[in-house]
């Protein structure tokens, strides 16, 4: 019986990649990538040259049969997203429950994640809090921030940079113009950037400042 590795990756600085994924991704027969050009180049700094197949939402459906049946048959496999933890809105949870209904071993590595470091920089109660990742585009959209605005516990989201603006506007009318918000943007990388404040404050830095990057939204929770 084989193996599936979950193996987080940098999310920006690849000083963060960990000598274990280093070591796994060496030892596996494939390495499933979300993007193979991308991962290519990853696995080529670290002189990784284990074979490469691409793993992404557009065929995960399609592939986890027979890649659980190869799996059956011994061979061994690693999991990695363009950047962090797989499966944490990235594709890996499909394959994973696969594994898991079929008795093989499924092993996730600990590392690189964007919301933890932008949750413990916010400042905000980190103590307990709930992880939405990000919201639906257009149906049910309305419906989800209604029900976050009765949340007590810290809420991390993930955002682009042309919805940034858009998702600020929209807590503000859903949960108050001085709910306080930590934005973090291009963590671990050079133009690594955390803005703090009510969510008004933090709207009006970024309607001076064009969002660049990829962001983490972490929100404080509705006070009884």
């Amino acid at each position: 019986m084989g193996k599936l590795y979950l193996v987080p990756t940098p999310i920006g600085n690849l000083e963060d990649m960990t000598l274990r994924a280093i070591k796994v991704l060496k030892e596996v027969d494939v390495v499933l990538a979300e993007d193979t050009r991308t991962s290519g180049k990853l696995l080529k700094h670290f002189e990784i040259d284990t074979p490469l197949q691409s793993h992404h939402m557009h065929n995960e459906h399609r592939q986890v049969e027979g890649l659980v049946q190869k799996m059956k048959e011994g061979n061994t496999y690693a999991l990695i997203s363009d950047a962090g933890t797989p499966a944490i809105s990235d594709p890996g949870f499909l394959l994973t429950r696969a594994c898991v209904e079929n008795d093989i071993e499924v092993e996730c590595l600990p590392g690189a994640t964007a919301f933890v470091p932008a949750l413990v920089n916010s400042g905000l109660p980190n103590d307990r809090f709930v992880f939405e990742g990000f919201l639906p585009v257009k149906k049910g959209r309305q419906t989800r921030l209604l029900e976050l605005a009765e949340e007590t516990r810290t809420m991390v989201f993930y955002e682009s940079p042309h919805k940034l603006l858009k998702t600020l506007t929209h807590f503000a009318e859903y949960f108050g113009e001085d709910r306080p918000v930590s934005v973090s943007r291009e963590l671990t990388k050079l133009y690594e950037e955390t803005v703090r404040g009510t969510v008004m404050e933090v709207l009006e830095h970024f309607n001076n400042k064009a969002p660049k990057g990829e962001f983490v939204i972490v929100v404080g929770g509705r006070k009884d």
